[in-house]
């Protein structure tokens, strides 16, 4: 395939997915992962995508419907929960927002955990409601449609009168001097009292979203207890991270 029309490839994978993994491009387009590297390079310095570890994503990202996002990085989110999932324990009180790597961690819970969940995602509360030892709560409010959770000053409410033991946030960004960051202003401030009230905060991230700033700050990185990722933790990456005693798994 001829450079161009690699290039015009990536363009239309963003367009579609909003961000593309390099190992896939490369697979998928028979060149090395270098000369993909060089490609995104191209395209970043002109300015039609940005570049993040791992691959790109578009120039200005904007929310895919949560079933596209179920299929994208599948492989990694599955490393990442079967890590994350020893974090919880029985009688734990846990919080876990939207996004697909969340729904991944309840899908692979032990079946025979007891806890008590609360949640403002409906595909999580769904899935959670197939364990018989697990209370399910959910918090309602308006729903925003692609990502499937709900949102609004009646979500912040409800989580000022609940206390957990631990969080997962679904993060979209994080980065080791901006914090957490979203995309949506009014998810980001569930998501900001979600750790508020949570005693541990755990970070479920694929690599690609590390170093990555958006618009809404959701909280800064000491709010950050743990941070997992399909990566090993010695990576390079997690240095200024560890620096800040922030876990890696």
């Amino acid at each position: 395939m001829l450079k161009d029309e690699r290039l015009n490839y990536i363009l239309e994978e963003i367009r579609t997915y909003n961000k593309v993994k390099s190992s896939e491009l490369s697979k998928h387009l028979n060149v090395s992962e270098d000369t993909i590297r060089r490609d995104l390079k191209e395209l970043s310095d002109s300015g039609k995508i940005k570049k993040v570890h791992g691959g790109a994503m578009a120039a200005s990202y904007l929310p895919y419907r949560f079933k596209d996002r179920e299929i994208y990085a599948h492989e990694e989110k599955v490393k990442i929960v079967r890590k994350a999932v020893n974090l919880i324990k029985d009688d734990n009180v846990v919080i876990v927002d939207g996004g697909t790597t969340n729904l991944e961690l309840v899908r692979l819970l032990p079946r025979d955990l007891k806890a008590t969940f609360f949640t403002n995602c409906l595909p999580v509360a769904t899935q959670l409601t197939e364990y018989e030892n697990i209370e399910v709560f959910f918090i309602g409010g308006r729903v925003l449609k692609n990502a499937q959770v709900a949102i609004g000053l009646d979500v912040i409410n409800a989580l000022k009168d609940i206390r957990s033991d631990i969080c997962f946030v679904g993060t979209r960004s994080i980065h080791h001097e901006a914090g957490i960051t979203d995309i949506d202003r009014e998810e980001a401030q569930v998501k900001r009292a979600i750790i508020d009230s949570s005693n541990q905060v755990v970070s479920l991230a694929i690599s690609e979203k590390l170093d990555v700033i958006q618009p809404f700050v959701v909280g800064n990185i000491q709010s950050v207890n743990t941070i997992v990722t399909e990566l090993n933790p010695d990576n390079k990456i997690f240095r200024p991270y560890k620096k800040m005693a922030i876990e890696v798994i």
